[in-house]
């Protein structure tokens, strides 16, 4: 049975803007994420050891993929995903609904330029949800 679209009316422009994971080998995960399931590259930043993309996954959403360091004895410290991602038309309401429904914010609502060359800009906040999970608030005009 399809349900009609929902839209969300409490946070403007809400969906999911991106998952982050962390991978100890960059090759193979590109290698499964782009030719396995078919994702393209929207845009790459940083220097080996600490790379970073974003991966269209073909839906407006994208799959962040950020290079683990070398893991001593073969044993991850950190999982494997890093934090999900909600798109908003105004990230600073956002993060104060969230405040108000009793998340930590972690990163107040700021304006930085992100993701290699040319940089772009966003705003962007993090808060912590009721079990601990990192999310990640995005509000711009390109990604």
């Amino acid at each position: 049975m399809r349900r009609e679209k929902h839209h969300n009316t409490t946070v403007g422009g809400c969906g999911f803007h991106h998952v982050a994971i962390r991978t100890e080998d960059w090759a193979r995960s590109l290698e499964f994420w782009q030719a396995g399931m078919g994702f393209e590259l929207a845009i790459q930043w940083g220097e080996a050891p600490r790379r970073a993309c974003m991966l269209d996954t073909g839906d407006g959403n994208y799959l962040e993929i950020f290079e683990r360091d070398p893991i001593p004895g073969g044993v991850p410290s950190e999982a494997a995903i890093l934090h999900i991602c909600l798109r908003t038309d105004d990230c600073d309401a956002a993060a104060e609904r969230a405040r108000a429904a009793g998340a930590q914010i972690t990163v107040e609502p700021k304006t930085i330029a992100v993701f290699g060359e040319p940089k772009i800009p966003v705003r962007l906040a993090f808060f912590k949800g009721p079990d601990g999970e990192i999310c990640e608030l995005f509000q711009n005009e390109v990604l």
